[in-house]
């Protein structure tokens, strides 16, 4: 026995020396540049975005500055650090690129349009759901968008009388979840009216988010701990206790759909009834399968949208200069549009409110974890060729921080749009927030339409003041998926100090 022990022991640390030798010397990728121990194992990602959390970024980042802009970061993976690249990456649909499998089950919704892999499986089921972002659809959804809006501005009155602190990004968050919940269900969660604005809806999407760093290194894990009591899982891995939350939360609302269709009570106008009602195959139109669809849906629809209001505001607000701009700009179209005009409409020609909507998304980033593509054929960069179905990525943030492109990157500096497109110079070419090609964020019409409508409205009927909120609070210090400022931040915070009109 004890021989049979020691025999299984050597054969398995030859099989760990054999497939170290093969990563480091025979790979295909063995010969591109980076640290010898991320070729070797995927360890070296999991500790510096696991053990340190959402820190792994910055160990790319500093992997450039080492080895130049093309870096082998994991065994099977290629990083890019060029914004005149990244088109190549994320491409149209001519040129087929699929999701790398590896990476997208850390969304821990494998089933949902974002997680999927194939080029050709993602088309048929973003196809269902294209006419519902399309700028006529987003036009037609303006009286939803104000509606809610309106919500938000009574409660920013009540706050000004009352002298309340606010935390703006809960607020928007629980605007942008109010309009995305409404949009595809038929009803919201209606967070808006929330004491705190519901405020652990905006932890359990971080929190969510962050848990796919560990779920991508241990796949096997989440099933095992999906089938954990609550308060174990608490204790023991809280970030997945926050994903396995938000999906349980998606699936009531999702088998309501469901049972409802069944008895004929239609929700007409919906997203998800709409999938119901379309020609997917059946199996499109599983439990399960809505489910993932409906988790991503609501996570993407209300972060980043929340996250672009929540920068613009604060820095508007520690820049009075820039915010009169804005409201002279504003000035010139109705502060009360009537219900059937399209106010949407008159804001789009607004050149200094859609430079101050690209400065927010530019310093929000949209994703800022890195987004692998897979390539069928060889993709070259510059004197490298690397090999078919290779994932290889490039991330947000890097583009947005380049200072070659956006001088004083950190800065916000809505001027720096304008004066490019006076001269001519294609800087939106560099806004990626929405990422590029065929895999970009379906939303972004939608996510136009709701910060036009807000900022507008908000900026020219209430006059507002940051409460100890400094920059570091909406800094990027740590990747969860999505940015977020370092452990302890209060949040961004305002007080109303006038209702203007």
């Amino acid at each position: 026995m004890l021989t049979l022990a020691w025999t299984a022991a050597a054969a398995f640390l030859g099989y760990i020396l054999c497939g170290a030798v093969y990563r480091l010397y025979f790979h295909p990728l063995a010969r591109f540049p980076g640290p010898k121990l991320a070729a070797l194992t995927r360890w070296y990602e999991f500790y510096h975005d696991v053990i340190k959390p959402g820190q792994f970024i910055w160990e790319i980042e500093r992997m450039h500055k080492k080895y130049g802009p093309i870096v082998r970061i994991t065994p099977e993976e290629i990083h890019i650090k060029d914004p005149d690249f990244y088109d190549e990456i994320y491409a149209p649909a001519s040129k087929q690129r699929d999701k790398y499998g590896s990476w997208t089950i850390g969304a821990g919704a494998p089933a949902s349009t974002f997680a999927t892999v194939s080029h050709n499986h993602h088309r048929l089921r973003r196809s269902a759901i294209n006419p519902f972002f399309s700028k006529r659809a987003v036009s037609n959804a303006e009286k939803l968008i104000r509606e809610k809006i309106e919500i938000l501005c009574r409660r920013l009155a009540a706050a000004c009388q009352s002298k309340q602190v606010l935390r703006l990004d809960a607020a928007y968050m629980a605007l942008t979840m109010d309009i995305i919940t409404h949009y595809a269900y038929g009803e919201s969660y209606n967070y808006l009216y929330e004491d705190d604005f519901k405020l652990e809806w905006k932890d359990t999407v971080i929190g969510g988010s962050a848990s796919g760093a560990l779920i991508r290194q241990f796949p096997w894990a989440f099933p095992v701990m999906k089938s954990l009591p609550m308060p174990i899982l608490s204790k023991a891995a809280p970030e997945a206790a926050l994903l396995l939350q938000w999906q349980q939360m998606v699936r009531r609302q999702v088998d309501s759909i469901i049972a409802n269709n069944k008895e004929g009570k239609k929700a007409p106008g919906t997203i998800f009834q709409a999938l119901l009602d379309s020609d997917l195959p059946p199996a499109e139109k599983e439990a399960d399968r809505l489910q993932d669809e409906a988790q991503t849906m609501v996570g993407a629809g209300s972060e980043t949208t929340a996250k672009t209001l929540t920068i613009v505001t604060f820095y508007l607000l520690q820049d009075k200069k820039k915010l009169q701009r804005l409201r002279d700009e504003l000035s010139t179209v109705s502060v009360r549009p009537g219900p059937d005009e399209e106010f949407l409409t008159q804001l789009d020609q607004l050149p200094y409110l859609n430079a101050v909507m690209s400065e927010g998304l530019r310093l929000m980033h949209g994703v800022t974890t890195r987004l692998p593509r897979v390539a069928h054929e060889i993709i070259k960069y510059k004197e490298w060729e690397i090999p078919p179905n290779t994932p290889i990525s490039q991330c947000n943030y890097f583009v947005h921080m380049d200072p070659a492109i956006f001088p004083d990157p950190f800065d916000f500096l809505p001027e720096r749009w304008i004066e490019a497109k006076e001269k001519g110079d294609r800087l939106d070419k560099y806004m990626v927030s929405f990422s590029r090609g065929s895999r970009q964020c379906v939303g972004i019409n939608l996510a136009y339409a709701e910060m036009r409508l807000t900022l507008a409205t908000v900026l020219r009927r209430f006059e507002l003041e940051n409460y100890e909120t400094t920059v570091e609070d909406v800094r990027i210090a740590r990747d969860y998926f999505v940015g977020v400022p370092e452990p302890g931040s209060q949040g961004v915070r305002a007080v109303v100090t006038d209702v203007l009109s």
